[in-house]
C-alpha cells in the first residue's frame, strides 16, 4: 500500500508515492525526497530523521502528510488533543515542590497583596515559551542547538553547564517535596523517595514517547489537589480581585518581601522550561503545519499554572495569614512547618506532620 493513500479523507494525494516498507527500511532517504519535492513540512536545520515522522500524542496520531482542513470546532478540538502535550506539561512542572512552598509562604507573610505578580508573570511566561515553541517547530533543533549556533561554543558551554547544576538541585527539591508529600501517607522517606527517583527513570527510558506523555498526563491531573484546598479555606472574592488588580505588599515593601517577590519569578520563569519545551516539541515531531495548535498548548499551559499558583497563594493566605501562631509573624521554615501550620487551622484532612 502506497504512504500517501493512508491520507484521511480530505488529504491531497498528488504527493510522492512512497510505500510503507519503504519508509521504514530507508527513512532518510525518503525524507530527503519528500524535502526535494517539497512535500515535508519540517524545519530545515532537524538532525535526527526521528524527529521526522508522525506526530504519536497520548490520545492519538497525526500523520506527517496530512494536509487536511480543519472546518469544524470539532476538528479542531480533536486535532488539539492529539498535539496538545509539550505546552501543558512543561507549564505545570513548574509547580513543582520549591514553586509549592515559595507560592505558599507568599500567602502565609503577605495574604492576597502578592496575586498581581501571578499577574503579570503570566504574560512573560507565555512570551518565552511561545518563542521557543516557535524555535523548535520552525527550526527542527534544540534551544542549546541555537544557542551554539548563533553564539558560539563558550555560550553553549555556559548555559547547558548552568541548566545542569539548576536542575540538579530543583531536583533535591523535588525529592524533599516527594518526602513529605507521602509523609503524609505514612510512607518512609526511605522508601518513597529510592521509588520516586526510579519511576522518573522508567518513565524516561522505556523508549515510548506516548506512554511518558500519559504518565505526565496523570500527574498533570494529581497537581489539581490544590483546587479542594482552596474550597476549604472559604476564600472571599474581594480580597482575592483586589490582589489580582491592585498592586501592593501587605505591611508595605520591604527587603524580605522583595526578596520573596525574586523567589516567585525565579520559581515561575526558569530556563529549563525554555530546554524542555523545545525539545519535547522536537520528539512530538510538531511541524510548522501545526504551530498554531501548539501555541495554544502552551497558552493553556501557563493559565493553568498561573491558576494553580494563584490558588495556592489564596489558599495560605486564607488558611494562615490572619492566624496568631501561624500568620505573618511566624517564620515559614520548611514543608514539614507548613503541613503542621494547616493541620492546626484546617484539620487532619488538609495537613499532616511527618514527625
Amino acid at each position: 500500500m502506497a504512504y500517501k493513500e493512508l491520507a484521511p479523507p480530505g488529504r491531497a494525494h498528488d504527493g510522492v508515492a512512497i510505500t510503507d516498507e519503504e519508509f521504514a527500511e530507508d527513512r532518510a532517504g525518503v525524507i530527503t525526497r519528500l524535502r526535494d519535492a517539497g512535500d515535508l513540512d519540517f524545519g530545515p536545520a532537524v538532525l535526527d530523521p526521528k524527529h521526522i515522522g508522525d506526530i504519536r500524542g497520548s490520545l492519538g496520531t497525526i500523520s506527517m502528510r496530512d494536509r487536511a482542513a480543519r472546518t469544524t470546532w470539532l476538528k479542531r478540538f480533536l486535532t488539539f488533543a492529539v498535539i496538545m502535550g509539550p505546552g501543558i506539561i512543561v507549564m505545570v512542572g513548574d509547580n513543582d515542590a520549591g514553586g509549592v512552598q515559595t507560592y505558599t509562604q507568599a500567602g502565609q507573610q503577605y495574604g492576597d497583596t502578592m496575586l498581581w505578580v501571578m499577574l503579570a508573570l503570566f504574560v512573560v511566561l507565555f512570551t518565552a515559551q511561545e518563542m521557543v515553541t516557535r524555535l523548535g517547530a520552525v527550526t527542527g533543533v534544540g534551544h542549546a542547538r541555537l544557542i551554539r549556533e548563533r553564539f558560539g561554543r563558550f555560550w553553549n558551554l555556559f548555559s547547558v553547564g548552568d541548566l545542569f547544576v539548576l536542575n540538579f538541585l530543583t531536583l533535591l527539591t523535588e525529592f524533599i517535596g516527594v518526602n513529605f508529600a507521602l509523609a503524609y501517607f505514612g510512607v518512609s522517606k526511605w522508601a518513597s523517595v529510592p521509588t520516586a527517583g526510579a519511576l522518573m527513570f522508567t518513565f524516561a527510558a522505556t523508549g515510548s514517547f506516548r506512554r511518558w506523555e500519559r504518565a505526565m498526563f496523570l500527574l498533570i491531573v494529581g497537581s489539581f489537589v490544590f483546587v479542594p484546598l482552596v474550597v476549604m479555606s472559604h476564600p472571599t472574592a474581594g480580597p482575592v480581585v483586589h490582589g489580582f488588580v491592585i498592586p501592593g505588599v501587605e505591611g508595605g515593601v520591604s527587603s524580605a518581601a522583595i526578596l520573596l517577590i525574586v523567589a516567585i519569578v525565579g520559581t515561575t520563569v526558569a530556563p529549563w522550561q525554555l530546554f524542555f519545551q523545545q525539545s519535547n516539541i522536537l520528539d512530538k515531531r510538531i511541524s510548522p503545519r501545526w504551530l498554531g495548535y501548539e501555541r495554544a498548548d502552551t497558552f493553556f499551559g501557563c493559565i493553568i499554572t498561573t491558576v494553580a499558583a494563584a490558588g495556592m497563594i489564596i489558599f495560605a493566605a486564607m488558611a494562615l495569614n490572619g492566624t496568631r501562631l501561624y500568620g505573618r509573624s511566624a517564620t515559614y521554615t520548611d514543608s514539614g512547618w507548613f503541613d503542621d501550620a494547616i493541620r492546626a487551622t484546617m484539620g487532619h484532612t488538609a495537613g499532616h506532620s511527618p514527625r
